[in-house]
């Protein structure tokens, strides 16, 4: 089966070729040292984001003060810290897909409930993976070894504005074979990939405020009016596709557990082990699921989301 290649550089002059491979040598020479050594690193960073340079602490904040009201301010406070310290380890843990083994992540990621999405392939089904910036979302990549044979693993992303850092990013996150699909081009390739008679398993990362300034769909989220991207949902329902929460739980430094739980849009049960019940939705019915899955996630331990994003920056007419 052909697979379309998920590094392109081609939009890359000479120079920044050139760039982006000093940069890739220069992050191969990082992610071979240890993880507890890169962890020393983050401390430094998480101590100096927080304390010296401040970044995007009145940002942070906020968002927790206006998503938790009911907490204590040291509460909140305590939640900050372990944030930063959160924040630079998936940098660190990032870096280190340049040169991880997939022994090493079969030993810090534990995937539980992967019959989902696996029974819904042998069915003849595609399935959309809804995530959030929780946890580790780039090591949700992994899980890619643990699907059928065959089936077309992929990810929706936005671009980055400097292309060499884009270029840098898609060898990272194609580091399990995942294909990584422009935004723009999301609809005509997944179309082309179900035309062709092959099923995919895409995740798409939809708790980002959406770009568009037209904003039409308006929820709930952690108490606040929220605008949400519909993107997975639409194209999943247009293909016939499973819908699945990738739920990405720190268990502690360097560990998580991954678990799979099919969204159920009209009520029902979907129990996986060790995984709590299939979640419910209405209006946009697997997105709204979704997002009240991802909502229970993130009030069972706060500091684990990315808070730093402006999430709630406009406000419903």
């Amino acid at each position: 089966m052909d697979k379309p290649q998920t590094r392109d550089n081609g939009g890359l002059t000479g120079g920044q070729k050139v760039l982006s491979l000093l940069v890739w040598g220069v992050l191969k020479m990082v992610a071979v040292l240890p993880l507890g050594l890169l962890y020393g690193v983050s401390d430094f960073a998480a101590w100096l984001l927080y304390t010296v340079v401040g970044y995007r602490r009145d940002m942070v904040a906020s968002n927790m003060a206006k998503a938790f009201p009911e907490a204590s301010e040291e509460e909140r406070r305590g939640w900050e810290r372990k944030f930063y310290r959160y924040l630079c380890d998936v940098f660190v843990e990032t870096a280190k897909l340049a040169c991880v083994s997939e022994r090493e992540m079969g030993r810090r990621v534990k995937i539980e409930g992967v019959e989902v999405v696996n029974d819904a392939i042998a069915a003849g089904r595609s399935v959309v993976l809804l995530l959030g910036h929780y946890g580790n979302w780039e090591w949700v990549t992994y899980a890619a070894r643990h699907f059928h044979p065959g089936v077309v693993t992929c990810e929706i992303y936005h671009p980055l504005s400097n292309k060499v850092m884009d270029a840098v990013m898609l060898r990272l996150r194609s580091r399990f074979d995942t294909e990584n699909i422009p935004m723009a081009r999301a609809v005509r390739r997944l179309i082309e990939i179900d035309r062709r008679g092959d099923r995919f398993v895409c995740g798409f990362i939809s708790d980002q405020r959406p770009f568009t300034p037209e904003l039409k769909h308006w929820t709930t989220f952690l108490g606040l009016d929220t605008p949400y991207v519909t993107g997975g949902e639409v194209i999943g329902r247009k293909l016939g596709a499973e819908f699945v929460y990738a739920e990405m739980l720190p268990l502690k430094r360097g560990y998580y557990r991954l678990c799979f739980r099919k969204l159920n849009p009209l009520g029902g049960s979907a129990v996986q082990a060790g995984c709590p019940d299939g979640i419910e939705g209405a209006g946009n019915p697997y997105t709204e699921a979704y997002l009240r899955a991802l909502e229970q996630t993130i009030r069972r331990n706060p500091p684990y989301w990315l808070w730093s994003h402006n999430r709630w920056k406009r406000k419903r007419k």
